[in-house]
């Protein structure tokens, strides 16, 4: 039996991962493998919730091929890491269905993740069951490993609080069960996207991929928001809340250049194109060795079904033996 606390973290299938993914969570998968049991949730049940996926089943099955790719591609060793599909775990449902027993509809409906995707998708009222069940069946994702330590990114912290909830609920009332959850959250706290906006994300298609060619890096580098007040490079830049320079402190890691960079940008020395230039030298560094180990795994598709296919029938029997604690403390009928 390990004694290795465990990691559970992981994905939506809608698509490939991007730097938003890497520095908010993907990062510190990487750093953290060898130390604790680390499992790789594939949630492709979840992309269900948003209505723009429920008649695109071929766009989520593709996605997790995708997904697990990149989590390969980034350096996570399946030797030491399980990555699963969530729908290959159905334990993790009866789960979500007896942790929403314990939960209010009201305590779902004020978690602010859940607020802020109804409002940035334009949802209305167009939103399933399932979407409003999304953070009950995340904490069973969580729980059916009984994780300890979640690497999320900064928008994921109140699905932790409510999974922390749902653990002390259901300890106080049915005995011990689970930990509580630690969160984890990446060095980034949210990387903008090269919009300008508040948040990376693939729905706004302001999005720099892991796996981005040489062409479309530049192309997207080079027409990212800057400054919008400075007209000539001749004039003094702002440099704080500047998309470019944020990019630049998460991923050059020369540092005296960025610093330069800063003071001349301040100053009128400096203009968009170089900054620009310097900061797609620093991306193509980092994501070029990324996109060799995913050009591998695309010619390689069927190790990676395997890998998925090994690490989902490992983490199955650890959700049934969690669920067999879930249903012995609840004092379930047996048949």
């Amino acid at each position: 039996m390990t004694t290795k606390k465990r990691i559970l973290t992981g994905d939506n299938s809608t698509g490939k991962l991007h730097l938003g993914h890497y520095v908010g969570s993907l990062e510190n998968r990487v750093k953290l493998q060898h130390e604790y049991e680390t499992f790789i949730l594939i949630a492709d049940m979840h992309a269900y919730a948003y209505p723009k996926y429920v008649d695109k089943p071929e766009v989520v099955s593709q996605a997790v091929i995708d997904v697990a790719t990149d989590d390969l591609a980034i350096g996570l060793d399946p030797r030491n890491v399980k990555i699963f599909v969530e729908s290959g775990v159905p334990e993790i449902y009866e789960l979500g269905i007896i942790f929403s027993m314990i939960t209010s509809h009201a305590r779902v409906m004020r978690n602010p993740t859940l607020k802020e995707e109804l409002k940035v998708k334009d949802m209305g009222e167009n939103y399933s069951l399932g979407f409003v069940n999304f953070p009950i069946l995340q904490v069973a994702d969580i729980l059916c490993v009984k994780a300890n330590l979640v690497p999320v990114g900064e928008d994921q912290i109140p699905h932790l609080e409510m999974t922390n909830e749902v653990v002390r609920k259901f300890n106080s009332t049915y005995g011990k069960t689970f930990e509580e959850i630690e969160p984890l959250v990446g060095r980034i706290k949210r990387l903008v996207g090269t919009d300008g906006n508040s948040k990376m994300t693939k729905s706004l298609g302001n999005t720099i991929y892991l796996s981005e060619d040489k062409d479309s890096l530049r192309k997207k580098v080079m027409s990212m928001y800057t400054d919008p007040s400075r007209l000539r490079a001749t004039d003094p830049g702002k440099v704080e809340g500047n998309p470019v320079f944020m990019y630049h402190d998460a991923f050059n890691p020369n540092t005296k250049e960025v610093e330069d960079l800063k003071e001349r940008y301040r100053t009128g020395k400096v203009g968009d194109v170089e900054v620009k230039e310097k900061l797609l030298n620093a991306l193509e560094e980092f994501i070029a060795p990324i996109r060799e180990k995913h050009a591998y795994y695309d010619k390689h598709r069927d190790e990676v079904i395997d890998i998925i296919k090994e690490g989902t029938k490992f983490t199955r029997i650890e959700a049934q033996k969690t669920l067999e604690d879930v249903r012995e403390k609840m004092m379930l009928f047996r048949i």
